[in-house]
């Protein structure tokens, strides 16, 4: 329908005019280490089945987390993906508890054939995210922590189908954005001093995928699929700044580091089995590894130093589509989901460890393959064996996956 078409645009054009909004994991002290809060690659529909989406193949859903997915689109389509979050975290340990909210925009991803046999996307997604605040007594004194910002990343990707059943792709980006961590001291006296780090990336990023289906029976498929992305030294530079109250000096710029050879990211691999039986039922398991134990990370002067282990991620979720053909409450998907994440920073000698259950609807709009996705999650973090901070998340994401024949026009008038 033409009027989806520009109903569309107009969603493009606002989500490019707010590209810096990045949606925030809501507040958590825990995204004071490293870089911030890990980000996956998945989308509104993807994240209702516990973030899984190695080896799924769909050409009516985006899928960054393998780009040798593209490949599976027919040559007439576009997809248009976009998605915002809301969420609301309390947090809580020994001495107290807080809450929040946060939210905003998430994503952008577009999807389009090239030729038969080729398919390409691009777009725009969250890395990493930085968001807390939090005090604490001092001796002769008061301290405070706050911490903003995060990494997107801007990707370009093609996929390409050498033969049937078999797939593969890479995706290229370009990783940007500022993380800002301050520490405040507040002295008995009155005095305060401020000591701000910034880590400022600027840097590509490769991503490969592979996918190969192996069809059980004339409805029924099995499919296998893994990605991987190249470890790398960052580049960008790092700085730490010092602000004194009682002084009329300028603001004292104390160091500068290039983040080349003094940080970086560890590869990352990805592998999941998808089961799709008579266009009904979509099972999926995933498995996540980085290896972050020997990722380089300088300590700036003036702030504490940062240990990493290695992550991995277990995910499973599942689909269900009463009839893709039938009425609109037939039409509609059914997912649900689970994951258990081990995360790459660890507070003293304790690891992070995050759980959680997702859920969701795939709503299609009358007279259109679009289709309104709708996912809720539940997640709790805290620090083991040691708790420290005790999150617990729950997460709302709209999506709109715009799908039209826009590369077809009707001869009749």
């Amino acid at each position: 329908m033409r009027i989806n078409k520009y109903i569309a645009l107009i969603c493009a054009l606002m989500a490019l005019s707010t590209l810096g909004m990045a949606a925030q994991d809501a507040f958590s002290p825990y995204s004071r280490f490293g870089y911030g809060a890990l980000r996956d690659n998945a989308t509104s529909s993807q994240r209702a089945m516990g973030g899984v989406g190695y080896a799924m193949q769909n050409g009516r859903q985006i899928n960054v987390m393998n780009p040798a997915s593209y490949a599976a689109m027919d040559s007439l389509t576009f997809l248009f993906d976009m998605g915002i979050s809301l969420s609301y975290q309390s947090a809580s340990d020994n001495a107290s508890k807080t809450s929040d909210w946060g939210g905003g925009l998430d994503y952008i991803t577009m999807q389009f054939p090239i030729t038969k046999h080729f398919g390409a996307s691009i777009g725009m997604l969250p890395v990493t995210s930085t968001g807390y605040a939090f005090g604490s007594e001092i001796e002769n004194g008061a301290a405070s922590y706050q911490g903003t910002g995060g990494i997107s990343l801007l990707y370009a990707g093609l996929g390409y189908r050498p033969f049937k059943g078999f797939s593969l792709g890479a995706n290229v980006g370009y990783m940007f954005g500022n993380i800002t961590n301050d520490n405040y001291v507040y002295t008995a006296t009155g005095a305060m001093s401020l000591f701000e780090r910034v880590i400022q990336v600027r840097d590509y990023s490769l991503q490969f995928g592979m996918q190969y289906s192996l069809p059980l029976s004339r409805y029924d498929r099995l499919t296998v699929g893994v990605s991987y992305t190249p470890g790398k030294d960052l580049r960008g530079k790092t700085f730490g700044i010092k602000y004194d109250n009682n002084e009329s000096q300028t603001p004292d710029t104390t160091q500068t580091i290039h983040l080349r050879h003094n940080y970086s990211m560890p590869e990352s691999w990805g592998a999941g089995i998808n089961l799709n039986l008579r266009n009904r039922w979509m099972i999926e398991a995933d498995f996540t590894y980085q290896p972050w134990k020997n990722a380089k990370y300088t300590t700036l002067e003036g702030f504490e130093g940062v240990r990493f282990d290695n992550r991995w991620k277990v995910a499973a979720g599942l689909q269900y589509t009463p009839d893709m053909r039938g009425s609109w409450i037939q039409r509609v998907n059914y997912r649900v989901g689970a994951y258990y994440d081990r995360d790459y920073v660890m507070v003293g000698d304790n690891h992070i460890r995050k759980q959680g259950v997702t859920a969701g609807f795939g709503l299609p709009a009358p007279g259109s393959k679009t289709v309104v996705n709708l996912t809720f999650e539940y997640f709790h973090r805290q620090a083991t064996p040691n708790p420290l901070v005790k999150e617990n998340y729950f997460m709302f994401t709209l999506g709109v996956n715009f799908n039209e024949l826009w590369f077809w026009q009707s001869k009749l008038r």
